[in-house]
């Protein structure tokens, strides 16, 4: 399978204004797009975005692309990623795009595509939109242009698919959350789900203006929404980034709950409930607490690549339905087709209500170990993880830790670094072992 040139992990996404996020690649873009989806059939296509000031722009140039392609869009406005991937299905739409960066400054911005099943494109299908990007643009005939409309229940759509994922005998009726959006595109959307559920919304960071998406909020820097759980006394608090496809937590003790927590207490309340498929899927940088809790509860665990769409492989592989990354990305497929932050929210609070538990109480199963991260800057052609220097060190680190903790080694994709992970049962042994680390990579010439 070739590689790629464009679409990355996650669609096609950089800094605006720098190729190839520019008005005139994405009007080729969604050209290059409707003429391979027209070849498969594409009569429409649904186009969301995020709060990002550049979102109007992009949108416009897809808007043209398309159209010039012969295929039709439809708008929502500011919407969730996994909003787009659930109306693209229930719209019967032959395809969804994504205006975003998701958690990145609002200068940044991107491109994502969903299937009409909801789900991300296989690589198949994005090469080919690629080939055709290398061609020159030819516009249909004006009988044949694509039209473009705007569809107008699309939130309150979404919102009740939302409502639907929590248990209709429960009520969040008594709890006080507080909501942070992120200024991002949850920011209508998160907050009513919540409170027609019943609960006590205090909503932070839903005055979107185009530039302070994700800015000092959010999934990415929860301490403004810590301070205001305490501040409210408030049951629990929701971090969500700018285009809601994850969730970070805050117990009402002003801890913070990260993407492996959560999937533990899903998991678990799954099997209690007596609904677990399979097992759960992680990541390489997933904590080791979670690995041993779930093995206390009989529940396999299987580690993918980093990043969210080799957590979906790998569940797809194995046909469990639980998988997540510690930043936040939850994917419940027995849900929804796509990380989403509200529906991982509203699964914990139902297990909060149905155990009359706090998110503490349900968190003290499992115990993460201290994890030491560095992120190491190198200039080498030479590959550092390769030298039998790092390689001999490493081994004796692991052989110290003898199946107590693990050593994780890895090269940034996006830019010169190395990324040095030490995990075990005690801080400062993680963190000499760590340093240690660094201290050989640095050494090599």
């Amino acid at each position: 399978m070739s590689k790629q040139k464009y679409f990355g992990t996650d669609g096609i996404r950089g800094r605006v204004g720098d190729y190839p996020i520019t008005p005139d690649f994405v009007l080729k873009l969604g050209w290059a797009a409707g003429r391979v989806l027209a070849k498969e059939g594409v009569g429409r296509v649904l186009i969301g975005k995020d709060t990002r000031i550049s979102g109007y722009m992009l949108e416009s140039a897809l808007e043209a692309g398309l159209a010039s392609a012969g295929v039709a869009a439809a708008f929502t406005g500011p919407m969730p990623t996994p909003a787009i991937a659930y109306l693209t299905r229930t719209f019967r739409a032959d395809a969804g795009i994504v205006i975003s960066a998701s958690h990145n400054p609002f200068y940044d911005n991107g491109i994502k595509f969903f299937s009409t099943e909801g789900k991300k494109l296989p690589d198949e299908i994005e090469l080919a939109i690629e080939a055709e990007l290398d061609k020159s643009l030819e516009c249909v005939t004006s009988d044949k242009l694509g039209r473009a409309s705007r569809i107008t229940d699309a939130a309150g759509r979404y919102i009740e698919f939302c409502k639907g994922t929590f248990d209709h005998d429960l009520s969040l009726a008594g709890l006080k959350i507080v909501v942070d959006c992120a200024n991002g595109a949850t920011y209508h959307i998160a907050p009513k789900v919540l409170r027609e559920l019943g609960a006590n919304v205090i909503k932070i960071g839903c005055e979107p203006d185009g530039m302070n998406i994700n800015k000092d909020c959010g999934a990415t820097e929860t301490d403004a929404l810590k301070a205001r759980v305490l501040a409210e006394s408030a049951d629990i608090g929701f971090a969500l980034d700018g285009d809601g496809d994850r969730i970070i937590m805050i117990d009402h003790l002003g801890n913070k709950v990260d993407g492996d927590q959560i999937i533990y207490i899903i998991a678990r309340e799954a099997l209690r409930q007596g609904q677990l498929k399979g097992g759960v899927v992680g990541t390489l940088m997933s904590n080791m607490g979670l690995e041993v809790a779930l093995k206390q509860l009989g529940i396999p665990f299987g580690r993918a690549k980093v990043g969210d769409r080799y957590v979906l492989e790998m569940l797809v592989e194995k046909e469990w339905k639980l998988g997540a990354e510690n930043s936040g990305h939850v994917l419940l497929l027995d849900k929804t087709t796509t990380g989403d932050g509200i529906i991982a929210g509203l699964q914990i609070l139902c297990a909060m209500i149905r155990n009359n538990m706090s998110l503490v109480d349900l968190c003290s199963g499992m115990k993460l170990f201290p994890q030491t991260l560095i992120n190491l800057r190198f200039n080498h052609t030479a590959d550092p993880l390769e030298h039998p220097a790092v390689k001999q060190v490493t081994a004796d680190i692991e052989q110290a830790l003898a199946g107590r903790g693990r050593v994780l080694l890895r090269k940034s994709g996006t830019e010169p670094l190395i990324r040095v992970m030490v995990e075990g049962e005690n801080i400062d042994e993680v963190q000499a072992f760590a340093e240690q680390l660094v201290a050989v990579i640095k050494n090599i010439d």
